[in-house]
């Protein structure tokens, strides 16, 4: 069943942004750092979903990139799909723009897979194994 893990939100401070959610009584996950991506993140529960509060560790990393050209906010939408491989076969098919064709590892092991905005009207769409 498809739905909505998490959306990613890009912030210069990780402890600016996750004071907020704390404040509001809602819990904030231990920070984890995912070198590939160049990122320290945070999750907060809300419902059944999330919000990736995501900090660059690197100015050449995208989230860097991101906040330098449009600012803090947000980044990604992430969906859980049930089979991730085939999803990714499907779209390759049919001609669908990947940021990578390599499915990776990444925070809490989850493997995952970006869709460029140019195939998604504009938003960058992440899939991850559901």
């Amino acid at each position: 069943m498809f739905s909505i893990d998490h959306l990613g939100i890009a912030v210069k401070s990780l402890a600016a942004a996750k004071a907020i959610y704390e404040k509001l009584g809602l819990t904030v996950s231990e920070e984890e750092t995912v070198a590939q991506e160049q990122v320290r993140l945070v999750m907060v529960p809300v419902g059944e979903s999330r919000l990736e509060l995501l900090e660059a560790t690197s100015e050449n990393s995208a989230i860097a990139k991101f906040i330098a050209k449009r600012g803090e906010g947000l980044h990604h939408v992430c969906m859980k799909v049930p089979d991730l491989r085939a999803a990714v076969a499907r779209l390759k098919q049919d001609g669908v723009r990947l940021v990578s064709d390599e499915i990776k590892t990444g925070a809490g092991g989850h493997q995952y897979v970006f869709v460029h905005p140019a195939s998604t009207g504009g938003v960058l769409l992440e899939l991850v194994q559901g």
